[in-house]
């Protein structure tokens, strides 16, 4: 059973604190933070949305380590120019195939000013773009897409702006859908600022999160089968 029980101002009391002191000497200083105040209650939270998670359709993967469903807080700064060694936030990843970076998946985040939350595929490598495509030509496809990303957006999720200027070549205009084709991957989420809602700090964030989940799983679902 899980320990969840919200999490306290104290968590983001810690990711104010390493935003401006983000040194591997500050943060050795502060373990112990770290583990009671950002590594337990994510593992907590993680436990607690299993269930929720596994239910939806398609499943949810919620596993309760770091590199599962809770992304580490060390920095990947190999080819970062930004030599920062933290991620100031605690991100969550929820997702239905074999690899949690390399599909489809709902994803949650809290920094200092609060939470976010999104769902998408980041990329379409290779033949996933091709396919992306040919199916965006299929009005019923099309249509799904589209209804999927207007249930998003009353989740308050939308998209970023198009990865290409103009569309792919040996594609005709469609000016309603045809912004879609300039896609390189699809991404809807939270966009004005971080939200400070008052259930995320009691059990009820468990419930409002798989709210969230499921208006989510049109689109989810929609990348998944590409």
């Amino acid at each position: 059973m899980s320990g969840f029980k919200g999490f306290s101002a104290e968590t983001f009391s810690f990711l104010s604190d390493l935003k401006e002191n983000n040194k591997r000497s500050w943060f050795e200083a502060n373990r112990a933070r770290y583990d009671a105040h950002w590594k337990t209650p994510a593992l907590d939270f993680i436990e607690a949305l299993r269930p929720g998670m596994a239910a939806m359709e398609p499943g949810l993967k919620a596993e309760a380590k770091i590199n599962g469903s809770l992304r580490r807080i060390s920095r990947d700064m190999r080819f970062s120019t930004d030599k920062s060694p933290y991620e100031p936030m605690l991100h969550l990843i929820f997702w239905p195939g074999e690899h949690p970076n390399r599909g489809a998946g709902f994803h949650f985040v809290l920094d200092a000013d609060g939470v976010g939350y999104g769902a998408g595929r980041w990329s379409f490598e290779g033949p996933v773009l091709g396919r992306y495509r040919d199916r965006l030509m299929d009005k019923a496809e099309r249509q799904a897409l589209l209804a999927a990303l207007e249930q998003a957006a009353g989740v308050g999720c939308h998209l970023d702006e198009p990865h290409l200027k103009k569309l792919p070549k040996g594609f005709d205009p469609a000016p309603e859908w045809d912004y879609l084709l300039r896609y390189k991957g699809l991404v809807a989420r939270t966009m004005e600022g971080r939200l400070m809602p008052g259930w995320i700090g009691t059990e009820k964030a468990v419930d409002e999160v798989l709210e969230r989940t499921r208006a989510l799983m049109p689109l989810i679902g929609w990348l998944h089968a590409l």
